[in-house]
């Protein structure tokens, strides 16, 4: 099974920034925290984890950039691709970590 895409706006349980969807939205653009609610494939919500997600390293990749985020809950880790409207400060201090 591939991507589902939904639209969902929610609120970030990190830093409380209302979050508007466009279907490919999976983390907050503005901390970059997000959340686990996907099990086996993006967009399934069949996880019941529902940790929250730390971002804790930035990858780049044939010029693009993603987020690798940690559940704090259970330890998944998982690469999301970075979105245009993410907090470009965020993104540089996690790429200087490590």
């Amino acid at each position: 099974m591939g991507f589902i895409k939904r639209t969902e706006d929610f609120v970030c349980e990190n830093c409380g920034a209302l979050v508007k969807g466009n279907g490919f939205t999976n983390h907050c653009p503005n901390c970059l925290f997000s959340k686990h609610v996907d099990k086996e494939t993006p967009g399934d919500r069949k996880s019941s984890c529902l940790g929250l997600m730390e971002p804790v390293a930035v990858e780049t990749k044939a010029g693009s950039f993603s987020v690798v985020h940690r559940c704090l809950k259970c330890g998944k880790t998982i690469k999301n691709k970075a979105g245009d409207k993410d907090n470009f400060e965020e993104l540089l201090k996690l790429s200087q970590k490590g």
